[in-house]
């Protein structure tokens, strides 16, 4: 893999929430941390599981799973979290998983289906990678992931709150 894109290609970092692999965009990935129990804040959404210190920054820490409406993930030892920069600020996602970083075309995603659900999809679309073999060679099935869309996850006014 190379180290540097070029044109038409991205990199993006892989991870699961329950069974299902998404993936974000290297370009807006600060850095991964172990998970940290963070502390509560009141009168935040469910979903924003506290604050944490990055080297004197007050992240909020969001647990993506619930964000998404799903049941809220289940920590354990491979739990962790995702800092993220969205909009100029900063955001941590707590995900099951950090699986891989894979190099993609633009050309290979897809759009995401079109289903008409109460606020704009938070998924910019769909890419099928390779999975890799523990000796990290491509494998020989397929793995869908969906491409999250930072921006459309309306966290900013959240994260004001939290921060």
């Amino acid at each position: 893999m190379s180290t540097i894109d070029t044109p038409g290609e991205r990199k993006i970092v892989t991870f699961s929430l329950g069974e299902q692999t998404f993936g974000i965009d290297m370009a807006s990935l600060i850095e991964i941390r172990e998970w940290d129990e963070p502390t509560p804040l009141p009168g935040v959404p469910s979903f924003i599981k506290g604050v944490t210190n990055l080297r004197g920054t007050v992240v909020p820490v969001v647990g993506l799973a619930e964000r998404l409406g799903w049941s809220p993930s289940v920590i354990h030892a491979r739990s962790c979290i995702l800092v993220v920069n969205i909009a100029g600020k900063q955001a941590g996602f707590l995900v099951d998983e950090v699986a891989d970083i894979v190099l993609i075309k633009d050309s290979d995603i897809r759009p995401a289906p079109d289903v008409e659900i109460g606020e704009p999809s938070v998924i910019a679309g769909l890419v099928k990678t390779q999975t890799r073999t523990a000796d990290g060679t491509n494998g020989s099935d397929s793995l869908m992931v969906l491409l999250l869309d930072l921006d459309a996850l309306s966290l900013t006014r959240q994260l004001d709150i939290a921060a």
